[in-house]
């Protein structure tokens, strides 16, 4: 017997499975938020050096502040202030012909910066002087969270295998929330990068366990229903991350509104059920009795109760359960190894496309939340796009479309001239919602690849991939001193590559999910 079967008779897509979601679509709110929160903690307002050091007491101090940023900063070859450089002498000729600098002794900013605080009263940025020699330190906050939240996605696969869905659900909510608000008073850039590692660590267990617990409890019909409605909480978090940030522009408050949200998850934790696959396949079979009975009663199917027996349930997963399994189980097997392998390339591009256009609002010279929300938005029609083909053409279909399309999207801004900024915005942002869609369909089309007795590593195993995509994305955008189309070349390649290998998987539309790895070897 199938554990399909027992869902069946239950109802597999009742009130029992909307409660998980629902729940789950709560806590994974904050996430998309904490994962684009660069964008807006770390931007960078516009600057120059701060030109007291030049005030001699004399003629500087009675010029207005635009005839003494014409005195103290050279211009750039476009004509705009160098935000790097001063003079290192008042250069009062200057008013009287700016044209004449050529040649005149320039140093960099002798103390610090001024910034523009128009957009931002305060970001990382201007808290820490990340600009210029320092533009790195900026860039590496995003690189060091996710790099915390491609550990903690191995940790937390691994850990919820072992001690259950459900447990490690609340143990992320709460060190996340923890991390944090603790972030949001750091004292020093060092102290700020720690936090935000561990904030990563311990938030990426959220997305990893909710979705596989909302995959297990669902019937093959509602699969890919589930896995949209999972995907489409990002696009609800994304979409109010722009308004929170509009309105929210300190730094540390705009951390702690993001935060905020897992509160209530918390205080909802305690309606999640644990997984019942997971319980008979580590042979907890009184426990998954009860939680079976629970849902046959809130889906109104009480009268078949009496078939849940715990000897029917033992007969559902016939693998050996007296070991724990491990990552090591990934690649024993030949098919499984294979599995393992093309499943972390296409993660790994996935992240790196989908990522590399988030994080990229600035560079296209247009309003930066409008950037954001216009990201956020085109990713709702994507994803209902893709409830559709998930099963009109299927989920590998789906996957190799949009991973290829998202690269040509990408191909075409490398030739649109960067004097066209709305034309290269719109490109981006439906290169956006092909990368959304890829997203949206390689969360539940894995899920769906791996057996129940290692299916939290493999998700843990693939998000550590993606995530890897993702801490690197940020720093290709910095291949932009190289070439200034190197970045998008970089993201065109992957998002092709992640096409080609998307092909090699075979596929799950109206299949069982596979409950062990014996199962893969017969069917891969």
């Amino acid at each position: 017997m199938r554990f399909e079967n027992i869902l069946a008779d239950i109802n597999g897509f009742g009130r029992f499975q909307i409660m998980i979601i629902v729940i789950s679509f709560i806590g994974r709110f904050t996430l998309p938020c904490h994962f684009m929160l660069n964008n807006f903690i770390a931007a960078v307002p516009s600057h120059h050096c701060d030109i007291s050091s030049l005030d001699d007491g004399g003629v500087f101090r009675n010029l207005s502040q635009a005839e003494r940023l014409v005195v103290s900063i050279p211009l750039q070859e476009d004509g705009t202030p160098n935000s790097c450089q001063m003079f290192a002498e008042p250069q009062y000729h200057l008013l009287l012909n700016s044209s004449s600098i050529t040649e005149l002794p320039t140093v960099p900013c002798r103390t610090g910066w001024v910034y523009d605080n128009t957009t931002f009263k305060s970001t990382l940025t201007s808290q820490w002087d990340l600009v210029c020699d320092r533009r790195g330190k900026n860039k590496a906050t995003a690189t060091i969270f996710f790099v915390g939240v491609m550990f903690g996605a191995m940790s937390f696969g691994s850990l919820s295998d072992r001690y259950g869905r459900r447990i490690m659900l609340l143990v992320s909510y709460v060190s996340a929330m923890i991390f944090a608000f603790a972030s949001a008073f750091s004292t020093s850039y060092v102290m700020f990068a720690v936090l935000r590692f561990f904030t990563g660590f311990c938030i990426t267990g959220i997305v990893i366990v909710s979705t596989v617990l909302s995959v297990e409890w669902v019937d093959i019909e509602h699969r890919k229903l589930v896995g949209v409605i999972d995907s489409l909480s990002w696009t609800f978090g994304n979409t109010v991350f722009a308004a929170i940030g509009y309105f929210v522009t300190d730094w540390r408050w705009l951390i702690v509104s993001v935060s905020s949200p897992l509160a209530f998850a918390i205080i909802t934790w305690r309606w999640m059920p644990e997984s019942a696959r997971w319980l008979i396949a580590n042979g907890k079979l009184e426990q998954a009795q009860m939680y079976l009975k629970k849902c046959a009663k809130m889906n109104q199917t009480e009268e078949l109760i009496h078939t849940l027996k715990t000897e029917t349930l033992s007969t559902i997963v016939t693998e050996k359960r007296d070991r724990a399994y491990s990552y090591l189980d990934l690649i024993r097997t030949p098919k499984m190894r294979k599995l393992a392998l093309c499943t972390g390339i296409l993660w790994f591009c996935v992240a790196t496309s989908f990522y590399g256009i988030s994080f990229n609002i600035t560079g296209f010279g247009l309003n930066i939340y409008l950037t954001q929300f216009t990201y956020a938005l085109i990713e709702l029609p994507a994803k209902v796009t893709v409830y559709y083909l998930l099963d009109k053409i299927g989920r590998r279909g789906t996957e190799v479309g949009a991973m290829l399309m998202a690269g040509v999207c990408l191909g075409i801004n490398i030739v649109v001239p960067t004097d066209m900024p709305v034309v290269r915005t719109v490109v981006a942002v439906i290169g956006k919602g092909f990368s959304s869609a890829s997203f949206a369909t390689v969360v539940l089309y894995s899920s769906e690849l791996y057996p129940t007795v290692v299916r939290q590593n493999g998700m843990g195993y693939n998000s550590f991939m993606a995530r890897l995509g993702v801490a690197v994305a940020p720093l290709i955008l910095l291949l932009d001193e190289v070439w200034k189309n190197l970045p998008q070349l970089v993201l065109c390649s992957a998002a092709i590559l992640g096409g080609v290998v998307a092909r090699t998987l075979s596929e799950t539309r109206n299949r069982c999910l596979p409950e062990t790895i014996e199962d893969i070897e017969k069917q891969w």
